[in-house]
C-alpha cells in the first residue's frame, strides 16, 4: 500500500510537470515549432525596456538626426518583414568607438557608430540589422540559456580584480557598492543561434529588396578591419567568442546570398555616395566629451580635470566610470561623479548611509586646490576583509568619488600608489586642454588616379592608408577614380560645448 502511494504521488508530480511544460510551451515564429521556454512575451518587453535605460544611460547613445532617423527608417523597413510580429522594434545607434551591432529583448536593436563607420552600404547595414532582427524574431534570448557580459567598461575585469585582492566578497562589494558600475548588458549566443540569425537576417533583408549579399560583405570588412586591429594577426577562437568563424559565416552567407531573389523595391540611400553622406559628420574613436587617455592620465575637458593612473595598469573610460586595474589583478581604482555638493564630507556621509559601511580614518584635505575629504571603509565578505580607499572632491561642476580597492593585506607602497592616484586629481593646464582632440568621419571626392596615400596627403586624413582602405572596402593599392567618394577621418582640438 505503501508503494502504490508513491507511485501514485510521483504520477501526479510528473502531470504537474507535463502540464507546466506545456504550458510553458509556444510556436517559435521563425521555426515554427512549439519549443519550451519560460519568458512571456510580456516578459522579453519589460527586460528589454529595462536593459534599454541601462544602454542610454550607461553606453550612451548618439545624438546625431540625420543619421539616427535613418537607421530607424531603414530598421522599420526590415522589421515589416520579420516572421515576428508580437513586439515593436526599435532602432538607436549606441554611442561604441567598437564595430557592434546587438539585440536586447523584446525588440530593441543597435548598431554602434564604430560599425556605422566602417559599413559600405545600405545593403551591408541592412544584413546587420536583418541578423539582430533574427535573434528577436527566433527568440534566443528568451530559449537560450542567459549569459550576459558587460560592455563599456571593464566590469568583469573590475571585479575579477577585487576578488583576487579579497576573494568574492571584494566583487561582491565591487558590485554592492557601486563603483564598478555595469555599462549595459549585451546577449551572447550559441553558434547555431548566430547561424540562424544570419539566415533569418538575409530572408529579411531580400523580402525588404536588399542584396541578401550585404551581410557577407560586411562580415569579410569587419574580419580586415579585426585583423588590423589585432596588428594584423587573425585572432583564435576563443572561449568567450561565440560567434563562428568569420571566414565560415562569409562563405555561407554569401552561398545563401545566391539562392535569395530580393524584392524589386528602391532603396533609401539611393546609391553608395547617398549612404556616405549620412554617416558625413560622425564621431570616430574615443569620445572627448567624456573624457581621454594619454598614456596612464586621464583628461576630462568638460569638467576640466586631469587624473593619474599608476603607470603600467590597465585603465577604461566606461560612461558613467572610469577604471583602472593593477598589472596583477589585486587592485583597482574607479573614478566617478556625483551630485555638486559645498561640503566633501556631507558627500561622504551620504555614502556611508547609503552602502551601510563604517568610514574610518576619516579627514579634510585639499587635492588640486580644492575640498577634499578622505577615509577608509571595510567590506566584509565570505572570505575576509577587503578595504575601500575613498576620496571626495568638491568640483564645481559635481562631486567625485575616487575609489581604491585593495585587500586587507596590500603592503604599505600598494597603499601609497592607491593614494597617490588619487591625489594626482589637477585642473587642466592650457597645453593639456590643447592636446584633446576629435576626430570625424568625413567625405571627399577623390581625384582621377589619386592612391590612398596621396589621398590622405591632400586632405588631411588621419586614418593610416590602412584603416582608410578598410572602411572603404578597397585594396591599399587601388587607384581612384575621378569623383570617387572616399570616407576619410579629420581631428582637431576639442572644444567642449556650452550646453
Amino acid at each position: 500500500m505503501q508503494r502504490l502511494r508513491q507511485v501514485t504521488r510521483l504520477r501526479k508530480v510528473a502531470l504537474l510537470l507535463v502540464a507546466t511544460l506545456y504550458c510553458a510551451c509556444a510556436t517559435n515564429p521563425v521555426t515554427g515549432e512549439r519549443q519550451v521556454t519560460f519568458m512571456s512575451t510580456e516578459r522579453e518587453v519589460a527586460l528589454g525596456r529595462q536593459e534599454s535605460a541601462k544602454v542610454a544611460s550607461q553606453i550612451g547613445l548618439v545624438e546625431m538626426p540625420r543619421l539616427t532617423d535613418y537607421v530607424s527608417v531603414l530598421g522599420a523597413r526590415l522589421a515589416n518583414h520579420s516572421p515576428r510580429r508580437d513586439v515593436e522594434y526599435r532602432f538607436a545607434v549606441a554611442d561604441m568607438a567598437e564595430p557592434n551591432a546587438f539585440a536586447l529583448p523584446g525588440g530593441w536593436i543597435y548598431v554602434s557608430r564604430g560599425l556605422l563607420a566602417i559599413t559600405g552600404s545600405e545593403d551591408e547595414l541592412a544584413g546587420v540589422v536583418g541578423h539582430e532582427i533574427g535573434h528577436v524574431a527566433a527568440r534566443h534570448s528568451a530559449t537560450r540559456e542567459t549569459r550576459q557580459i558587460g560592455v563599456g567598461l571593464l566590469t568583469l575585469l573590475g571585479v575579477a580584480a577585487a576578488g583576487a585582492a579579497g576573494g568574492a566578497s571584494a566583487a561582491e562589494s565591487v558590485a554592492q557598492l557601486g563603483q564598478v558600475a555595469g555599462a549595459g548588458l549585451i546577449a551572447t549566443y550559441g553558434r547555431d543561434q548566430e547561424r540562424q540569425a544570419d539566415q533569418v537576417g538575409q530572408e529579411i533583408a531580400a523580402r525588404a529588396g536588399y542584396d541578401p549579399a550585404g551581410i557577407a560583405d560586411f562580415l569579410a570588412t569587419l574580419d580586415r578591419d579585426s585583423v588590423l586591429r589585432a596588428g594584423g594577426k587573425r585572432r583564435s577562437g576563443s572561449f568567450f567568442d561565440s560567434h563562428p568563424v568569420t571566414d565560415e559565416r562569409v562563405r555561407d552567407t554569401t552561398a545563401r546570398a545566391q539562392r535569395l531573389t530580393p524584392a524589386n523595391l528602391s532603396p533609401i540611400a539611393r546609391d553608395r555616395n547617398s549612404f556616405y553622406s549620412r554617416l558625413d559628420g560622425l564621431l570616430v574613436g574615443a569620445d572627448p566629451s567624456q573624457g581621454v587617455f594619454q598614456g596612464e592620465l586621464f583628461l576630462h575637458p568638460t569638467f576640466g580635470f586631469s587624473l593619474r593612473f599608476p603607470a603600467g595598469w590597465r585603465t577604461q573610460n566606461g560612461h558613467s566610470a572610469v577604471v583602472g586595474i593593477s598589472a596583477k589583478q589585486d587592485r583597482a581604482i574607479t573614478l566617478e561623479g556625483g551630485p555638486v555638493v559645498s561640503d566633501p564630507g556631507d558627500a561622504a556621509r551620504a555614502f556611508a548611509r547609503q552602502a551601510g559601511v563604517v568610514l574610518e580614518d576619516g579627514k579634510r584635505t585639499k587635492i588640486g586646490g580644492l575640498p577634499a575629504y578622505r577615509a577608509v571603509a571595510r567590506a566584509q565578505g565570505r572570505n575576509g576583509t577587503n578595504l575601500l580607499h575613498l576620496t571626495w572632491i568638491a568640483h564645481r561642476k559635481a562631486t567625485f568619488l575616487i575609489t581604491g580597492i585593495s585587500g586587507a593585506r596590500a603592503s604599505a607602497a600598494e597603499l601609497r600608489e592607491l593614494g597617490s592616484a588619487a591625489a594626482s586629481f589637477r585642473p587642466l593646464s592650457r597645453r593639456q586642454r590643447g592636446s584633446i582632440m576629435e576626430q570625424r568621419l568625413r567625405i571627399v571626392e577623390a581625384r582621377a588616379g589619386e592612391s590612398l596615400a596621396a589621398l590622405e596627403q591632400r586632405t588631411g586624413n588621419s586614418w593610416s592608408v590602412a584603416e582608410t582602405a578598410v572602411a572603404n572596402g578597397l585594396s591599399e593599392s587601388v587607384r581612384l577614380r575621378p569623383g570617387q567618394r572616399v570616407k576619410i577621418v579629420r581631428a582637431k582640438v576639442y572644444v567642449p560645448s556650452s550646453r
